[in-house]
């Protein structure tokens, strides 16, 4: 340790030295200090065997170490957060219907009896391809294979604006923001000195009318017909407006025309105020402008609108197609001009046929090629052929409240209890961890038998 402690120091003078002679790093000594920095900082063994190097514990990154579990390869997994988050379940978060914890699985437990893998807790900073090398901020790591798992984060679509003033629901933290936002709306509106300001405080606006916000907005509507009667007797519930503002014709644009309309339905059932056609223009914090005469106050703005990839800098600019932020890869997720670097999941766009913009950006999709990549890293460094990836469609639903969801299954299409039921139950075993499973079940009942949501605490206020 004393040795290498002696020679880093060193080399850290030969960099200081180069800097001074040449103006600019000399690459070669920084790959060599990267190799010895990783003993210092990310203190990963060193190994015969090839090191993977995956950035992202979402489903595409979790299953493709699963897949790699105590094969002949050394796993590095690496994420900014410490946990994987089942995002289909946010929205029951920001609602109060669950806890964090009931959604979120410590990546550590995942892979603790995996005896070649390791986790690091850390934010990748940039790729070096030319020395097989990322740099992270705690340190730079050396890698045989790179795999970007880096999902998406939300997309503004270049309007700072809202980006300021509304809140995004990608993260649990975003969604307990959301959470305390509504219930500390509710509490300020009981003490409204005015009906314009109590206005504010209850029109909650959901932007983006695909499956999340109108899962959101139908859980936010059951709050304000179960909820709110019993445990605010000084408001009126019907002072408490629901608006889902969609750009498209319809709600629920990549489901079919049927789901759209029984979703519409349900909707409108529930209490919730549908605006199709109606883009938001401007969000200041309180006035929404939108490109209709819709004009709207809210202290509660939601946005749901769309996503864009998080790719990490280092790369060719043509492996990243612009519009959308991912990286363009083929058939075995290689990304294009890079035999050693792949991409799954929302990341990933791999054009076909069938999906010429690429898979939709959901969960099946990254779980089938976290699977598949594993299999064919391992096919590739025995120098055998690797298999290409061809998506299954097992379908899409979505959940608009209770006894409401809509389900699309080729070649059928339902809605109503049967299709509510389907979702719940694909849900609850999709989620990582026996716990998690028994936790959700058993507030899923608890819901459901009393029309209550359990978890309406403001743990940790949230300020604009």
């Amino acid at each position: 340790m004393v040795d290498l402690l002696v020679v880093s120091v060193w080399h850290l003078l030969q960099i200081y030295s180069t800097i001074l002679l040449n103006g600019h790093f000399h690459w070669d000594i920084l790959y060599f200090y990267g190799e010895i920095s990783t003993y210092f900082l990310m203190n990963i063994p060193k190994s015969n065997l090839p090191r993977v190097v995956i950035i992202g514990g979402g489903f595409a990154g979790v299953n493709l170490v699963k897949s790699l579990a105590n094969k002949n390869v050394q796993v590095v997994l690496i994420d900014k957060r410490n946990y994987h988050t089942f995002q289909p379940l946010l929205y029951q978060v920001s609602s109060s219907g669950l806890e964090p914890d009931s959604i979120a699985y410590p990546l550590r437990k995942i892979i603790k009896k995996h005896k070649s893998t390791f986790f690091r807790f850390a934010e990748v900073k940039q790729i070096l391809p030319e020395h097989r090398m990322i740099t992270t901020s705690i340190g730079d790591l050396s890698y045989d294979y790179l795999v970007l798992a880096t999902g998406t984060k939300t997309n503004y679509f270049g309007n700072k604006t809202i980006e300021a003033n509304s809140m995004p629901m990608k993260t649990v933290p975003q969604a307990l923001n959301i959470r305390s936002l509504i219930l500390q709306n509710f509490e300020k509106a009981a003490i409204a000195s005015s009906n314009k300001e109590r206005e504010a405080f209850l029109n909650f606006v959901i932007v983006g009318g695909g499956p999340t916000g109108v899962e959101l907005a139908g859980a936010i509507a059951e709050l304000k017909n179960n909820i709110l009667p019993r445990d605010y007797h000084d408001l009126d519930p019907d002072d408490m407006h629901i608006h889902l503002l969609e750009g498209a014709d319809r709600v629920l644009p990549p489901m079919s025309a049927h789901a759209s309309k029984k979703a519409l339905q349900f909707l409108k059932k529930l209490g919730v105020k549908v605006h199709c056609g109606t883009f938001v223009k401007d969000y200041d914090g309180t006035n929404v402008t939108t490109n209709s005469d819709l004009k709207m106050l809210s202290e509660t703005l939601i946005w749901a609108a769309g996503v864009t990839g998080a790719p990490i800098q280092g790369l060719k600019a043509e492996a990243i197609v612009a519009n959308a932020n991912r990286y363009k890869v083929n058939q075995f997720n290689q990304i294009e001009g890079y035999t050693n670097i792949f991409a799954v999941g929302d990341i990933a766009l791999m054009a076909s046929e069938a999906y010429p913009k690429g898979h939709p950006q959901v969960a099946q999709p990254a779980i089938q090629q976290g699977k598949l990549l594993g299999k064919n890293l391992l096919r590739l460094i025995d120098k055998k052929s690797m298999k290409p990836f061809v998506y299954k469609d097992k379908g899409s639903m979505a959940t608009i409240g209770r006894n409401k969801a809509v389900v699309d299954l080729k070649p059928y299409k339902f809605g109503g209890f049967f299709a509510w039921f389907v979702w719940m139950f694909v849900h609850l075993m999709s989620l990582v961890g026996f716990r998690n499973r028994v936790i959700v079940l058993f507030n899923w009942t608890y819901n459901y038998i009393n029309f209550d949501k359990a978890a309406r605490l403001i743990i940790r206020p949230f300020k604009k």
